[in-house]
């Protein structure tokens, strides 16, 4: 159960993540071709999926975070370990294409670290301070994905679409 002290900052974080998650699909719904397109290169969709993610994340557990009297950490857990899935499954098809490292380790080290915040409020659900450490991996999940949203929105990885994105 979330302490009340914790309910605004989680329906703020629930309304944020539901924002931003219509905005990637505007974002997405202005470039399909070059995300989800047949000759779309893979970091796009990944970029797409993995940033989906992140919101997806942040927006289910905000969001379940605010039902009364319901132990937050199971649905911590079970996102974590289908986040980390989508983010390793994600990740597989760029592997050989410039990946972002740095925000694929600090991904799966916000979804470690959920997942683990997750189980040890399902042993000790009156445990606020993992609370105080789930709102950090929300802002962690927001940082993240808009890091990745706004790659997508750049055109970085559609260089092969649109020339002028090239690095020159």
């Amino acid at each position: 159960m979330v302490p009340s002290s914790y309910l605004e900052f989680m329906i703020t974080a629930a309304g944020a993540a539901g924002a931003m998650i219509g905005l990637l699909f505007v974002a997405v719904s202005l470039r399909t071709e070059a995300v989800f397109g047949p000759s779309a290169p893979p970091k796009a969709r990944t970029l797409a999926g993995s940033s989906f993610t992140g919101l997806v994340n942040a927006f289910s557990i905000s969001l379940l975070a605010i039902v009364p009297k319901t132990n937050v950490g199971v649905g911590m857990a079970l996102l974590a370990v289908a986040c980390l899935v989508s983010t390793w499954t994600l990740q597989r098809r760029t592997l050989q294409q410039n990946p972002q490292y740095e925000l694929l380790v600090l991904s799966c080290l916000t979804y470690v670290a959920q997942f683990a915040g997750g189980v040890a409020l399902i042993l000790r659900p009156h445990l606020s301070w993992i609370v105080n450490g789930l709102c950090y991996v929300i802002f962690a999940s927001f940082v993240i994905a808009l890091t990745r949203a706004w790659s997508l929105i750049q055109g970085e990885a559609s260089t092969r679409l649109y020339p002028e994105n090239r690095t020159r």
